[in-house]
């Protein structure tokens, strides 16, 4: 089930489509992540347009309001096809419930969604000094994750740090995707909680989520092969 997932965090819709034409002779098919610059630049139009060329895509918009704005919110993205999008474990058990109902198709099928726990760049103290959670933060991100299970979701977004304490809260097959990955010899840029894909594979990430180390790199389609070298074989 492992993957690498490219954030493809571009400002329009000919930066991203010209950043995967270097794939376009690769066997293997990126997965790729959209997340709110691209999708507010380029509209839902980008999305289809990605799965057109064959991707599979992580929607990532983060939703987070009132339980029936999201419910209605993900009835709109499940018609969009993604292969996974995603919201807030902070906006409570009832707006994750409410996400999956209306992601849910008439048919049954839905996308995979998951809920993100703590951002990879908030720090322990400043998830305590300024959000006000007294909790370490990996009881914080192990109770989100908790309470994600318990609304029906499939997995969360976490750092690969805590992965493993996800796995022991919610099971094997509760799915923990990572972003805050880089390459031992790369800049760590604004992320903090951060490690290596390979890292990611023995601590027990099922998806990791990697942008500047591919999308800056001189080559690309290397730099996604040895992602995809480290942590998926």
């Amino acid at each position: 089930m492992r993957d690498v997932i490219v954030a493809c965090d571009f400002s329009s819709a000919e930066e991203v489509l010209g950043f995967l034409d270097k794939f376009a002779e690769c066997e293997r098919k990126p997965f790729v992540k959209i997340g709110m610059e691209l999708y507010y630049a380029a509209g839902p139009e980008i999305v289809r347009e990605i799965k057109r060329r064959g991707h599979r895509i992580f929607l990532d918009l983060k939703l987070h309001d009132i339980p029936n704005t999201v419910k209605k919110t993900m009835r709109v993205l499940s018609n969009l096809d993604v292969d996974m999008t995603n919201l807030h474990a902070a906006g409570t058990i009832d707006m994750m419930k409410a996400a999956l109902e209306g992601l849910t198709r008439p048919d049954g099928t839905r996308p995979i969604l998951i809920a993100v726990t703590q951002l990879t760049s908030t720090s322990e103290e400043r998830m305590q000094k300024e959000l006000l959670i007294n909790a370490s933060i990996a009881d914080t991100i192990a109770h989100y994750a908790a309470n994600a299970k318990e609304a029906g979701l499939d997995g969360v977004v976490c750092s690969p740090l805590e992965a493993s304490i996800v796995k022991e809260k919610c099971g094997a097959e509760f799915i923990a995707v990572t972003p805050g990955i880089r390459f031992a010899d790369a800049a760590k840029d604004d992320q903090v909680r951060i490690t290596t894909p390979a890292r990611a594979k023995e601590i027990g990430s099922d998806f990791i989520v990697v942008g500047r180390p591919i999308t800056a790199a001189e080559d690309p389609v290397a730099a996604y092969n040895r992602c995809v070298e480290e942590f998926v074989y």
